[in-house]
């Protein structure tokens, strides 16, 4: 999505309660295999992509581009979602994509994502505009196709009607039922429409399949709820103890509002085809932008391993989801970028700069795999990953911003996760003071110990009485302050190469 324009739609728009999922603290190990089910679709491939912000892309060239395309396949994505938003300029960014994508080879995808929440869509001209994007990259040999039609996607655009008497109506006429967009033009039309996905039905031929932009966190979740929620056990968000950490969890990673949404498709009439459910996956979200710029600043709980777990619900359901778009590649202003920072910042670097996130995207290679195969894939290097915010959550700061809100949430915690051959020790330190040693199995591992004012983090993989990996990111790049100059929700994410 365009970071010009979030805040007013994110609120707009609720789902249900998340579904509980079971939670174990500590050490949680999955193991090397999974069943393999039949996927919705016999004739097309599962999919991970990534949400590509095109308006943080300036001062990119083709070679950029080559850059982030290597990088990404490299970690199991096969493509890019092109987030294009009203800048004109954006149109030569995405051709560079295009371009550098063909140099690549066919094995990469791309498609255009319209940002409806700036694209204007009041009139038949506007429509005009998307239709333009599909004609011309329609036959290019890395343009995403599904059921042979050209895929595309948006976020938002469930209030556009172009000129016509209703939002399905403008859809289907001007865009995906218009005479330009047939033949080898013809779309696929997989929106993110912010509406009750009961009311799918009503979109008969104006979309193919959904994209759940929001399903990659728990966005019911707030302080309010949530102290709602922790009052029945007695206990509070002001001291945070493991029934209310059970209880919060409870909504990380959950498969609710996935559900809801594959009941919407299956409501619909037949397109001849497949209906395709494209599910999200985030690591965090933090923002915090003043009233006087985006006037956003608030957080969505990504503590209990946000990241790894969705990935391993959606493997679990994987025989339901068609395609998996990671939120996002380079999304700065909202923190959920897994990219390396580059290109152009919209106004974030306060809360972006030094605080690197590429660890989410070295162990995205496992997930892919997994939800792509049936089979998570044999770990053959031992691998330790570590996240924590950069101050305690109830630090003050003399920042006008404020801290944001539901801020009350989080967790002073270090997250961990541990990619282990075989069976060892891994040994957690955030001080002198503090340390723990935890039994890891072979796979995947997720372990967590508090963090306080003045700490570092360190983990160490010991085997046979044999350290071997260490991973210790010094003070300079990581430190969690206790005097904070400005509020800074983002995390610092590091791993072991």
């Amino acid at each position: 999505m365009n970071f010009l324009s979030f805040i007013t739609l994110i609120f707009a728009f609720t789902v249900a309660y998340a579904l509980p999922l079971k939670f174990q603290p500590g050490a949680d190990s999955t193991r090397s295999s999974i069943s393999s089910r039949q996927s919705n679709s016999t004739s097309n491939p599962k999919y991970v992509v990534a949400h590509h912000m095109v308006g943080n892309t300036y001062p990119y060239t083709v070679d950029n581009w080559s850059s982030d395309i290597a990088l990404a396949h490299s970690a199991g994505i096969d493509g890019f979602a092109l987030n294009i938003g009203s800048d004109p300029w954006q149109q030569q960014r995405v051709a560079d994509a295009y371009t550098a994508a063909q140099q690549f080879g066919p094995d990469f995808k791309l498609f255009i994502s319209f940002d409806m929440s700036v694209l204007p869509c009041s009139s038949p001209d506007n429509a005009g505009a998307l239709r333009n994007y599909i004609t011309t990259y329609a036959n290019h040999p890395n343009q995403l196709k599904y059921d042979g039609k050209v895929f595309a996607s948006t976020f938002a655009g469930e209030s556009c009607a172009f000129g016509q008497g209703s939002v399905a109506q403008g859809w289907s006429s001007q865009f995906t039922q218009h005479p330009e967009l047939s033949g080898a033009n013809a779309v696929y039309f997989a929106p993110s429409f912010f509406v009750d996905p009961n009311t799918f039905s009503t979109y008969n031929g104006a979309m193919d399949g959904a994209f759940n932009f929001n399903s990659g966190w728990p966005i019911t979740l707030t302080t309010s709820s949530a102290q709602n929620i922790v009052s029945q056990l007695g206990a509070s968000l002001q001291a945070i103890s493991r029934p209310v950490v059970n209880a919060l969890a409870k909504f990380i990673g959950s498969t609710s509002t996935d559900k809801q949404y594959l009941n919407g498709l299956s409501a619909m009439a037949s397109n001849g085809g497949t209906r395709a459910y494209m599910a999200a996956v985030s690591p965090w979200f933090f923002t915090h932008y003043s009233p006087q710029t985006y006037d956003k600043n608030f957080i969505y709980l990504a503590d209990s391993h946000l990241y790894p777990t969705r990935w391993e619900n959606l493997v679990n359901m994987r025989d339901q989801v068609d395609l998996v778009e990671i939120v996002t590649w380079n999304d700065y202003g909202e923190s959920h970028y897994i990219g390396p920072i580059e290109g152009a910042q919209p106004n974030s670097q306060a809360w972006v700069d030094g605080l690197d996130h590429t660890g989410w995207l070295d162990m995205t290679s496992y997930f892919a795999t997994a939800y792509k195969t049936g089979s998570y894939p044999a770990i053959t290097q031992d691998k330790i990953y570590l996240w924590s915010r950069t101050h305690p959550k109830d630090a003050d700061a003399s920042d006008p911003v404020g801290k944001p809100s539901n801020f009350e949430l989080t967790q002073d915690t270090l997250w961990a996760v541990v990619m282990a051959t075989a069976p060892a020790t891994v040994t957690l330190t955030t001080s002198p003071s503090n340390s723990q040693t935890f039994n890891v199995q072979a796979g995947m591992n997720k372990l967590s110990i508090p963090i306080s004012a003045g700490d570092t983090m360190k983990g160490v993989l010991t085997r046979d009485g044999t350290d071997v990996v260490t991973l210790a990111p010094s003070s300079d790049d990581f430190s969690f302050n206790g005097s904070p100059d400005t509020y800074n929700y983002n995390a610092f994410v590091a791993f072991s190469q």
